[in-house]
């Protein structure tokens, strides 16, 4: 079995600090609320497909570069 993906909340926050943007800026570019971009740098949530996608099309990246693989206990 494959392991599930998910965010990376680290790469998330660096690559909006990389490209100069606050997060409320981030966001804005994503079409999402400032209260969820922080849930989502700080680990809280995981982003949607769509909005995962949002993300990375703002910090001029691809999504792939924005997940990391996620253990699974067996």
């Amino acid at each position: 079995m494959k392991p599930r993906r998910t965010h990376s909340p680290e790469t998330v926050r660096s690559k909006r600090i990389e490209a100069g943007l606050k997060q409320i800026e981030l966001a804005r570019r994503a079409g999402i609320s400032k209260p969820h971009m922080s849930s989502i740098e700080h680990g809280r949530v995981n982003p949607s497909p769509p909005v995962l996608g949002r993300l990375a099309q703002a910090l001029g990246c691809e999504i792939s570069d924005l997940l990391q693989p996620q253990s699974t206990a067996a």
